[in-house]
């Protein structure tokens, strides 16, 4: 059961939203490339080396530009293309062809589905398990949430208001408790009453602070051993504004935990979407969920189709 599906109607307006939220990417990013290939009456080395630096501006970053760009240049020949405005359709086929995932869509399976959200502070981690928690529970699912971020008080307090607006339980423990006994507690909790979701929540800690990501391999190897059949996912969430770094931090982040999704956050706050392409290129992990604002609605699945239509369309 896809926890995002909606009616034909509820669609037209979740992609109004999306247009909306990209359109800083649209102008920072997009317009500029299409400026490019229209610029251009044919398609040669200065077209490609313009197209390059682009791209490295937009955040893709120099592996995936040049991996783009070196595509694209095969298809051309291949093809016998030799019209800018053609090799621009190319371009964004290309797109949607990195940003493609077999397993795109965040589910919930039959049972108890339990999720483990990581990130570093600012990333928007409570807000995306705030709007991801009341999504479950408008499809009349039962939604459990965990304060694990037991190194901040005002995280834990931050959860607990949350959960009270949206009705829903949370187990919390005091500052400095074991974020592992949380989530042993917050698993057991949602076993015995029939949960069909728990969201763990995580302390926002820095990539590099070792001890702390040691603690988060604590965190999920409780979780497993205490899961039975339950499904349990790792959902990484990473700001979009913070460009290359977000994919320093995926990377340590999936080294530690094995990251099941993304989500990332902010795309309205950026004109450099293309950190999006990058980090689906780089990393190999789906992205799951995109935020391109401060409603419930603005945390949508994230679709390779309508996100290219969004932003060339």
């Amino acid at each position: 059961m896809n926890i995002f599906k909606t009616d034909s109607k509820d669609n037209d307006g979740l992609f109004k939203r999306l247009k909306s939220g990209l359109k800083k990417t649209r102008a920072g990013f997009v317009d500029k490339v299409t400026n490019l290939f229209s610029g251009y009456s044919k398609i040669d080395d200065d077209l490609y080396e313009d197209l390059e630096e682009l791209l490295i501006q937009a955040d893709v970053g120099v592996h995936t530009t040049m991996t783009l760009v070196e595509d694209l240049r095969e298809r051309a020949e291949e093809e016998k293309i030799d019209s800018p405005e053609e090799l621009n359709n190319i371009f964004q086929e290309e797109i949607r062809k990195i940003l493609q995932d077999e397993e795109q869509q965040l589910a919930i399976k039959q049972g108890l589905n339990i999720m483990i959200v990581v990130g570093v502070n600012g990333s928007g981690k409570t807000t995306t398990i705030a709007k991801l928690a009341r999504r479950i529970k408008d499809r009349d699912k039962k939604v459990i949430l965990a304060a694990g971020d037991t190194f901040r008080a005002a995280a834990i307090d931050q959860l607990q208001i949350w959960a009270q607006r949206l009705g829903v339980d949370i187990i919390a423990q005091n500052e400095n408790a074991d974020s592992a006994a949380v989530a042993y507690d917050a698993v057991q909790s949602a076993k015995s009453k029939d949960a069909d979701f728990l969201i763990i929540d995580t302390a926002g800690r820095l990539h590099t602070q070792k001890n702390l990501m040691k603690e988060l391999k604590k965190v999920k190897r409780v979780v497993k051993q205490e899961a039975g059949k339950a499904e349990v996912q790792v959902l990484l969430v990473l700001d979009a504004t913070n460009g290359q770094n977000a994919i320093s931090q995926a990377k340590l982040f999936n080294e530690a935990v094995e990251v099941d999704g993304i989500a990332l956050t902010k795309l309205d706050g950026t004109a450099k979407g293309g950190i999006v392409v990058a980090i689906k290129n780089e990393l190999g992990i789906p992205i799951k969920l995109i935020g391109v604002g401060e409603d419930a609605e603005d945390l949508q699945d994230f679709n390779p189709d309508e996100f290219v239509e969004a932003l060339f369309m």
